[in-house]
């Protein structure tokens, strides 16, 4: 292969879409990376080996699938722009361990997929250039599906991949902070420069590695309880938890109720949201979601 011309450049690139008048759909967040080292510096941030199975969404024109079919044992692929699949059984033929499926993530069996393509023992990642405008359905889908993956490492907006690994008391720890961390270990492993795609985007890109728990970090009574009330202490965020919880629970809990609650668990409702950590969190939606239930 160290002949080939890889098609993560912006020359060959061109000649692809040249060849087949592809044009960028706004609507789908279509922007394809053109740079060889950065692909190989998000493999290898993936963890990805020669036993490895990977899937992939969005795969675009195959800079990515290309490299993911080099470096692991077999890719499956999701790609929802039907103008794209005869493309890539173009710029990837060749390539024996890789299959295409036409279909959007957001609808995909994707515990089926993974039963269909790969081993029982096998190591599974998930590696995407993710499209922007959508990252925080398709993580929380599979996140929330709970899939038999080591990781997911995905290119996401720079601003949504800090949130995603924001500690308590930083100004962009919230919701989908906890929603994410509590699955994983969320960690930024590198920042990618505009340049590197085709077209530019308006925003800044970072790379976020999300290494799954065997187990959540803290034991909630019920999970759908726990993420609707962090999401609630967050409705507004300049106001204090107590404010938050009180607009939320209306009909449901007076004031007086949310203080004895509070106080019950020793949580002071004049802080804010992000100020709680995920242990807090849960103590407090335990708390609530017991005293509803004797309601």
């Amino acid at each position: 292969m160290a002949s080939k011309k890889y098609i993560a450049t912006p020359t060959r690139t061109n000649e692809i879409l040249n060849k087949y008048q592809f044009f960028f759909k706004k609507s789908l967040g279509q922007n394809f990376l053109v740079d060889v080292n950065i692909l190989g510096n998000i493999i290898r941030e993936a963890g990805i080996d020669k036993q490895a199975g990977v899937i992939e969404i969005g795969p675009g024109i195959g800079a990515l699938t290309e490299q993911l079919a080099i470096h692991a044992n077999n890719v499956i692929a999701f790609e929802i722009d039907q103008r794209l699949l005869p493309i890539l059984e173009d710029t990837l033929d060749g390539y024996d361990n890789i299959n295409l499926i036409h279909q959007d993530i957001l609808e995909a069996d994707v515990h089926a997929a993974i039963k269909a393509n790969f081993q029982p023992e096998q190591a599974i990642h998930i590696v995407a250039n993710l499209p922007y405008y959508i990252t925080t359905p398709i993580l929380m889908k599979l996140l929330r599906e709970k899939l038999p993956i080591v990781s997911i490492t995905v290119m996401i907006q720079q601003e949504v991949a800090a949130r995603m690994a924001a500690e308590p008391n930083s100004k962009s720890y919230g919701s989908l902070s906890i929603a994410v961390q509590y699955y994983t270990n969320a960690k930024v492993v590198m920042h990618v420069p505009k340049g590197v795609f085709m077209p530019k985007p308006n925003v800044d890109s970072s790379v976020l590695k999300l290494t799954i728990k065997d187990t959540p970090p803290v034991d909630v009574l019920d999970e759908e309880y726990f993420f609707t009330l962090v999401r609630a202490a967050f409705a507004q965020r300049r106001k204090t938890l107590k404010n938050n919880l009180t607009n939320y629970f209306k009909g449901t809990f007076v004031k007086e109720d949310i203080n004895m609650i509070l106080d019950s668990i020793g949580v002071d409702g004049a802080r804010r949201g992000e100020s709680l950590t995920m242990t807090e969190f849960a103590k407090l939606a335990n708390a609530f979601f017991l005293r509803q239930e004797n309601i």
